[in-house]
């Protein structure tokens, strides 16, 4: 099924959509957060998967959660910004890819980035690393509200990312971040077409009130 709010996501930058977040007070930038290869784009609603370190007592899973998981999802992967013990490998990359995952974002350490590149599965991570999370980490919980880049990401929740890194946009304000953004966006389309004509940025930014377009309560 179609879903028009990530699609209408998809087709904004995240750099229009982190100015609308500004204006609208809300901290959706997943600071950190970069993608393993610049070409890499996504998409999707968020699947949110908690990690925390290992009960050696009664360890738990790993990436058994993708198996549920269907085409067009972002998995949200929080391991507390940790370097040390990667979570996300090239068999979860490789069956990702063959389920038609949107892609994954991990505030941590992913590994074996060379099956990302050459699939084309976009991957974003704080960090690489060859060094295996078994035995180390483990799932806590899944579909419950994680930290990404100090970003809050619920389950559902939009996430956009591109050369630049990843946005979350809240579920419960979707439609007001991507009006907003739309218009920021447009708005710098018609800036662009003016400066083409001959017009200064300033005359053009002035025409377009473009800074009232970014500035929160206005």
């Amino acid at each position: 099924m179609s879903d028009k709010n990530v699609e209408r996501a998809a087709r904004l930058d995240t750099a229009t959509l982190s100015d609308a977040m500004d204006k609208l007070r809300i901290a959706g930038q997943c600071l950190g957060i970069k993608p393993r290869d610049q070409q890499f784009r996504l998409a999707g609603r968020a699947y949110t998967v908690l990690y925390g370190p290992l009960d050696a007592d009664k360890p738990g899973t790993v990436g058994d959660f993708i198996d549920k998981l269907g085409p067009g999802t972002v998995v949200a992967i929080d391991n507390g910004g940790r370097e040390d013990a990667t979570v996300w490998g090239d068999i979860l990359t490789f069956l990702a890819h063959k389920k038609g995952l949107a892609g994954t974002v991990i505030d941590g350490a992913c590994r074996d980035v060379h099956l990302c590149l050459s699939l084309g599965y976009p991957l974003y991570s704080r960090s690489y690393s060859m060094r295996t999370g078994k035995d180390r980490v483990q799932v806590d919980a899944e579909q419950v509200p994680v930290n990404i880049g100090d970003a809050r990401v619920n389950p559902g929740d939009i996430l956009r990312g591109d050369a630049d890194g990843v946005v979350c946009i809240p579920a419960t304000r979707e439609e007001d971040v991507l009006a907003v953004a739309e218009q920021i966006d447009a708005a710098e389309a018609r800036i662009r077409a003016m400066l083409e004509e001959g017009k200064t940025i300033t005359e053009a930014r002035a025409l377009m009130k473009y800074h009232s377009l970014q500035t929160p309560g206005k």
